[in-house]
């Protein structure tokens, strides 16, 4: 079955064309600056490449033409028509308490996806718009929601639930949601393959999203049941420029001693802290770790209050799960930057890790590896993700 996967953003819209029957990537691209002057690359398994040509698109229904004509093309194309295509797979970032596994889109379930716009409101009107315009075009090609906060609703109501009136988790749906769900599904799911395991049962699984944007998650008998973003992707490890969790009285205080509004506080701790914030020079692991070569020591203290959060976070979960059978690395900074997997390896000796601090030095990119030692009682891999591979398997599962 040949899947279009669509994820769409306020401005962009990424895409693969995945035939799900050998999980083979047939074409895929990027469409950037939608409504400005419009960006087009389209990469073929097999032909000709456009890389970033220049293409006007005034919205998103004019981006998906353009997906589709690459597609179809008589010179590089990869199919004859849009028929060959069986569904399409779309990104949701949240689906709140509805959704706790993929669907099927209709009108009924946009609507109910348009109600939780306040929990994700940079987000899920960017996707619904994707949604409606491949509907427009594409109105007898299946269409299926697959949502990044699916996964984490196997969460137990001691681990969502915060510490406000209940009321409010009810009435405001105040809780946590949990993020990069299709990421820590996938990577889950291969780690107990690596361990040669028939079954999740059993298994204590910790997954470490690593990138601009940061999760760690645990997953018991391949199942969430933690994990550290929470209400929205704000929480958790401090990321490229992102706070990550603090004292919430310093919102407060923030406002009143910068005079900031609602808008700008979020802007603050959104777009102006976390790695950025503390160093001061970039939101970039790779420019930090040059600059903290350099001799920059808040360079050099913000990849150390990373590594030490991500540290933090596999220790609660290890209690949590009452002892861990695997780590997982995965994403831009968990899958190649080997000096910050050593620094967060290294002082976990106390729970059986032993790591080939050598191998993760020189282990190849871009491929599933174990970089533990054969003695040691915690195995630790890393993994490319594969989040649009998810996308398309349960797009084809639930089209047929």
């Amino acid at each position: 079955m040949k899947v279009l996967v669509i994820n769409a953003g306020s401005s962009s819209l990424k895409y693969q064309l995945i035939e799900t029957n050998d999980n083979s990537v047939i074409a895929k691209g990027l469409c950037e600056r939608i409504g400005i002057d419009g960006k087009f690359t389209y990469k073929p398994a097999k032909g000709e490449k456009l890389d970033a040509v220049d293409r006007p698109m005034k919205d998103h229904k004019d981006a998906i033409k353009y997906v589709l004509d690459a597609l179809v093309d008589s010179k590089n194309g990869v199919i004859k028509s849009m028929k060959e295509i069986d569904a399409v797979g779309h990104r949701i970032v949240h689906g709140g308490e509805k959704f706790a596994h993929s669907v099927k889109l209709d009108n009924e379930v946009l609507a109910t996806i348009e109600s939780l716009n306040d929990l994700a409101p940079l987000h899920n009107p960017a996707n619904l718009i994707g949604v409606r315009a491949c509907m427009e075009i594409m109105p007898n090609t299946p269409m299926v929601g697959v949502f990044d906060t699916a996964f984490h609703q196997t969460m137990p109501e001691e681990a969502y639930l915060y510490g406000v009136p209940y009321e409010d988790y009810k009435e405001l749906m105040i809780r946590r949601y949990g993020f990069h769900g299709t990421s820590h599904l996938y990577v889950s799911g291969r780690a107990v393959a690596m361990m040669g395991k028939k079954s999740a049962e059993g298994t204590k699984v910790i997954t470490c999203h690593l990138g601009n944007g940061s999760s760690i998650t645990a997953v018991k008998d391949g199942k969430s049941i933690d994990t550290s973003m929470g209400f929205t992707p704000l929480e958790g490890v401090p990321m490229g420029t992102r706070t990550g969790s603090m004292d919430p009285a310093v919102v407060t205080y923030l406002m009143e001693k910068k005079n900031l509004d609602i808008k700008g506080v979020n802007t603050y701790m959104n777009k102006k802290s976390g790695m950025l914030g503390i160093s001061g020079v970039s939101s970039d692991f790779r420019d930090l770790g040059k600059g903290a070569e350099e001799g920059n020591a808040r360079c050099e203290v913000a990849l150390k209050s990373f590594a030490y959060n991500v540290k933090k976070y596999i220790g609660a979960y290890a209690a949590a799960m009452n002892g861990v059978d695997a780590i997982v690395f995965t994403a831009g900074v968990g899958e190649n930057d080997r000096g910050m997997r050593e620094m967060i390896l290294k002082g976990l000796d106390y729970l059986g890790v032993e790591v080939d601090f050598d191998y993760n030095m020189n282990c190849p990119r871009g491929e599933e590896v174990e970089i533990s030692k054969k003695s040691s009682k915690v195995r630790v891999f890393v993994i490319p993700t594969d989040e649009e591979m998810v996308i398309a398997q349960d797009t084809a599962r639930l089209a047929r």
